[in-house]
């Protein structure tokens, strides 16, 4: 679907065409009658208990200290954290009374909304890095966010707040969010320009702002204004999928940015009945699939850039795209339901989880054999797909200024009894020096984390400059192989002239196995090269073999240890978002003649 077709008039006429705006069942309906059925009297009942918890404990305090402290000291989790209680005390108080009806939760719900209303930013510290002025608001990932979740309180629960409320949460969602994405052009995520391409930010922005005028809005060709707007803001984010929907930012910010994509998809389906559907085309629908192709094995994905190995979707977006896209592989990817509301920074989801839950007995996801991203230049490849701990490998080209960029070049995944046993590390923990000048110093989004080279004590320099050029892509019944020139990737201090990366899993071989071959030739003489792989696990050396892990998801790498000295670099408790710390290991094989050209090759096989 082309988002620019859209213009403001077209969009003003199928508004003022469509019927009354009712996205999810209401209070006493015979569709909340059905929803109430379908969730079971446990889920209400402990839903219900929690709420009635909430409704005695006061609202968490959120003093400007715990703001500044961002600024002060580069950690961002106390206010963020102290926010996400408050938020979920709100959430769980909001679905008690709108699933309940009896109209007991209110007196908190008022306390709670008056609290967010009153909190002088919505921003998050590490994105307004100050408390803003009244009349210039910051409009973030949180800001959005928040202006949509009062957006749909009000509409769940709004008939039973007090009319002062309801008119300072119109005020608010106007001046903080409405208002600055309509008549302001100063948001480096509104579109891609020559200095920024735009990222997940776009859709969680745009869903935020266009999703609560959709709620508030009263004036249609204001309204049509705004959505109109919005449209064309995601045109740009479209793009920053590559031609088979495949997303550099990884799996954990597909569930994010894609996911608050589908959630105003769901609003305009429904406002305008229909006639912008944001879903539309093939193209949308593999976009949808990209958590089903970079699946490595049962709860395990591809963690390249600021994504973990182990994300969670949502799943009232797996629910919702399962059924409209007619993807049934999304409802069986091993989600789970969760009803507990303690984890989210956004209402959307708690709220699609009990409007749209997972059928609890969905067809475990058929994964393919082989899958290939071209542009990004990704491949995954799986020995037996219908075997769960048999081989798999993820490995990408690509270059080092990615949306969430690591300098990562040649980076590979290595799956083993499905467990990752050489990883890539996915995401540090977000701290100002991380999003900062001093990012590439953090072993998570160096090359030092990753599992290539550093050449002439070099690591990988960022810049779309340092990328790699694919030599070759190969599926077949026998094997997998992606051939990568990634000379460029390292800096002229490096001396590279030439460093062609071929890494493969063969299918021909009893239990498989992932080769890798590394060769290189440097630009004025003879140079120190050494071959890195990375493992989370414990690993040793046995003759001309390094043994890692163990036989319920170990490897066996083979080198030549006549060629080869191989040593252990150990970084010990490295912090992760959201994650707990790891132990990493850099297993560094280094030849041990120094040459002008030379060659790195290793065999990858199971233990067990």
């Amino acid at each position: 679907m082309d988002l620019r077709r859209w213009n403001v008039r077209q969009v003003r006429e199928v508004l003022e065409s469509t019927a009354a705006f009712v996205p999810f069942a209401q209070t006493e309906s015979a569709e909340w009658s059905a929803l109430k059925e379908r969730l079971g009297a446990r889920v209400l009942a402990d839903l219900l208990a929690r709420a009635a918890e909430d409704a005695s404990a006061p609202v968490p305090a959120l003093p400007a200290r715990l703001y500044h402290e961002f600024r002060e000291t580069g950690r961002r989790e106390g206010y963020e954290d102290a926010q996400r209680q408050r938020r979920s005390m709100l959430y769980r108080l909001v679905l008690a009374e709108w699933l309940e009806g009896q109209g007991r939760f209110v007196e908190a719900i008022e306390d709670v909304l008056w609290a967010r209303l009153e909190e002088t930013n919505w921003a998050w510290p590490a994105h307004a890095r100050g408390l803003d002025r009244f009349d210039d608001p910051t409009l973030d990932l949180a800001a959005a966010m928040t202006a949509l979740d009062m957006a749909e309180i009000d509409f769940l629960v709004g008939d039973r707040l007090s009319v002062n409320l309801r008119s300072r949460l119109r005020v608010e969602v106007e001046r903080r969010a409405i208002g600055p994405f309509l008549n302001r052009n100063d948001h480096w995520w509104l579109h891609t320009t020559p200095q920024k391409q735009v990222n997940n930010w776009t859709a969680v922005c745009v869903a935020g702002a266009v999703g609560a005028a959709l709620y508030l809005e009263t004036d249609t060709g204001r309204l049509a204004e705004i959505v109109t707007r919005g449209l064309h803001s995601l045109a740009d984010y479209l793009e920053t999928f590559d031609r088979e929907g495949g997303s550099s930012e990884g799996p954990d910010y597909w569930t994010y940015g894609f996911g608050n994509y589908v959630v105003l998809a769901q609003l305009l389906h429904v406002r305008t009945g229909g006639a912008i559907d944001l879903l539309e085309g093939d193209y949308l629908r593999d976009i949808a699939q990209f958590p089903l192709r970079t699946m490595l094995a049962p709860g395990v994905w591809v963690s390249f850039s600021d994504s973990d190995h182990n994300p969670s979707f949502h799943a009232g977006l797996l629910s919702h795209l399962s059924g409209h896209l007619d993807l049934p592989g999304l409802a069986g990817l091993g989600m789970k339901n969760d009803f507990a509301v303690e984890i989210f920074n956004q209402f959307v989801w708690p709220l699609r989880q009990f409007a749209w839950p997972l059928a609890e007995d969905a067809e475990p996801a058929a994964l393919g054999a082989h899958d290939w991203y071209d542009e990004m230049g990704w491949m995954i490849s799986r020995l037996d797909p219908k075997n769960p701990k048999a081989l798999r490998l993820a490995a990408k080209g690509g270059h080092n200024d990615e949306m969430h960029n690591q300098n990562d070049v040649g980076s590979f995944v290595v799956v083993a009894g499905g467990r990752v046993v050489l990883t890539d590390p996915g995401r540090g923990r977000y701290s100002k020096a991380y999003f900062g000048g001093d990012r590439y110093q953090n072993l998570f989004a160096s090359s030092l984390g990753h599992s290539v080279p550093v050449i002439n004590g070099q690591e990988q320099a960022a810049g779309c400059a340092h990328g790699a050029t694919v030599v070759e892509h190969v599926h077949s019944d026998a094997a997998d192989r992606l051939v990568i020139d990634m000379a460029s990737a390292y800096p002229a201090a490096a001396d590279v002239e030439k460093l062609q990366r071929s890494v493969s899993l063969k299918r021909d071989v009893p239990g498989g196995v992932v080769t890798l071959e590394d060769s290189f030739q440097f630009r004025t003489g003879a140079g120190d090269f050494q071959s890195v792989v990375v493992t989370p696990l414990s690993a040793r050396v046995d003759g001309d073999s390094v043994l890692v892990g163990d036989a319920e998801g170990g490897v066996r790498i083979d080198f030549d240890a006549s060629a080869l000295d191989v040593s252990f670099d150990f970084r010990g408790a490295q912090e992760k978002q959201y994650q707990p710390a790891v132990d990493l290991t850099r297993i560094v094989f280094t030849p041990r003649q120094k040459d002008r050209e030379g060659r790195v090759a290793l065999e990858i096989s199971p233990l067990s």
